[in-house]
């Protein structure tokens, strides 16, 4: 049964003109049989009227406009041959209906003008001798009434197509946004752990090639430096392994969050640390801290120790041979301050100016982002009397 189905949906035309033939041998039996009652009983004007008329109802939906005008030529032929009303007349009725559901908007109220006259009409023609005044507006108004139902029927079918294909489209529009979205936030995660791992990857192994530059450089004159420099290398490099292993969990799980399951985010309580770690490697650093110190927003509070490690990272690459730095955390009601400040040489202009422009600034561009995305600010450049400067303001409600 549901293949029967499947294959009338597939062909319309063929249903229409089973349908057409249908009528057509109805309207033949009943010319025959002398079922006319007023008009002209000729079968020369009847048939080829029926043939035509169910002409209409076969090819109603390849051509529902031209099928309209054809209905309104062959009623216009009816009255002025006097072919009075027959079977094959029920084709203007299913023409209407098509018309209101799938033609165009001029034809559909054309349809439905004639539709409504066609009964009156027909009535003034071909008045019935049995029934009064009233009984043929009676009969008229009965006539008119199927028209009107089969326009309005049509006319909801295309308002609820319609709606079906809003449907459809705004479905189909929400899908490409839901798509986008996903890019966009697959664009964003990747950018945030490229940001992590730079930021992991260049802080500890700036200090592992400083150690072993080092430990090469004492290994036969201080063997215990060298062993002390190959231990941080170690320890370093540990260290190191750890945070990507953190990374990584993260990228295999599919978490999005800023405090994973395997290894607690670094915190500003971790900057001493990360100062003293400076410290062994042979960099001099100034550790200050102004207010008192509580609790942040973890956003604010990774965001505090990225932007150290990146500054001191910065002073060991670009400060030069006895370059020296300071690190400045201020508490303030509203937000944390953060001042980082070397006496070196400072890095080159164009890798600071627009954030890195020339592509190898990445280090102070992950800094911008890491800085807007919890809504605060950042100013980076050479200091007046030599050095490099980095100061951020890190608020504590996050941004809208």
């Amino acid at each position: 049964m549901q293949r029967l189905y499947d294959f009338l949906r597939r062909h319309p035309t063929g249903v229409d003109l089973f349908w057409a033939l249908v009528l057509l041998g109805m309207s033949l039996v009943s010319a025959a049989a002398g079922q006319v009652e007023h008009g002209t009983d000729a079968p020369a004007l009847i048939v080829p009227f029926a043939v035509l008329l169910c002409l209409v109802l076969a090819l109603r939906r390849r051509m529902p406009e031209k099928m309209l005008l054809l209905s309104l030529v062959l009623g216009v032929g009816q009255l002025a041959l006097d072919v009075t009303t027959m079977i094959a007349d029920f084709a203007m009725l299913v023409i209407v209906y098509t018309v209101a559901a799938t033609g165009a908007r001029w034809a559909s109220r054309l349809a439905l003008a004639t539709g409504l006259c066609a009964a009156p009409v027909a009535q003034l023609r071909w008045p019935s001798d049995q029934a009064g005044v009233a009984g043929n507006i009676a009969l008229t108004v009965f006539m008119t009434v199927p028209f009107a139902l089969a326009w309005v029927l049509g006319d909801s079918i295309r308002t609820r197509r319609a709606y079906f294909a809003q449907l459809e489209e705004r479905a189909a529009r929400l899908e490409k946004e839901r798509e986008a979205q996903a890019k966009v936030a697959v664009a964003a995660e990747r950018a945030r752990i490229a940001r992590e791992l730079h930021d992991v990857v260049a802080h500890n192994v700036s200090v592992m090639v400083v150690q072993a530059d080092g430990a090469a450089y004492v290994l036969d004159a201080a063997p215990d430096q060298a062993k002390k420099a190959l231990e941080t290398i170690s320890s370093t490099g540990r260290q190191a392994l750890a945070e990507m292993r953190r990374l990584l969990g993260v990228l295999r799980t599919g978490e999005h969050q800023e405090a994973g399951e395997y290894v607690p985010q670094p915190d500003v309580r971790q900057i001493e640390d990360l100062v003293e770690q400076c410290r062994g490697s042979g960099l001099p650093v100034d550790f200050e801290v102004e207010g008192t110190p509580r609790p942040l927003p973890s956003g604010v509070e990774l965001t505090a120790y990225r932007i150290v490690q990146e500054a001191l990272t910065n002073t060991r690459k670009h400060g030069g041979e006895g370059a020296g730095a300071s690190v400045r955390l201020v508490y303030f009601d509203d937000g944390l301050g953060l001042l980082v400040e070397d006496d070196g040489k400072g890095a080159p202009r164009e890798k600071y100016e627009d954030g890195g422009v020339d592509g190898q600034g990445h280090g102070l561009i992950g800094m911008r982002e890491r800085v807007g995305m919890v809504g605060g600010t950042l100013d980076a450049g050479p200091r007046p009397g030599g050095g490099f400067r980095i100061s951020a303001l890190l608020p504590l409600k996050p941004a809208h």
